[in-house]
């Protein structure tokens, strides 16, 4: 499995315990929201430092 530079040394294990503990935490309805939640946050934040960066150059 490849090294994910922000999780460190996570195996599969650990991933999948996460996993269930999320599942359990929020109910498999809730999932699908939370991820497209987080995704909307993930390119709010790479369009915020495109901006940054265009700055930047200016």
């Amino acid at each position: 499995m490849e090294r994910l530079l922000f999780l460190g040394n996570i195996g599969a294990g650990e991933l999948l315990v996460v996993a269930l503990i999320v599942l359990l935490i929020f109910g498999g309805a809730k999932i699908p929201e939370l991820m497209k939640g987080l995704g909307k946050g993930v390119k709010n934040f790479k369009d915020g430092m495109k901006d940054i960066e265009e700055d930047i150059k200016k």
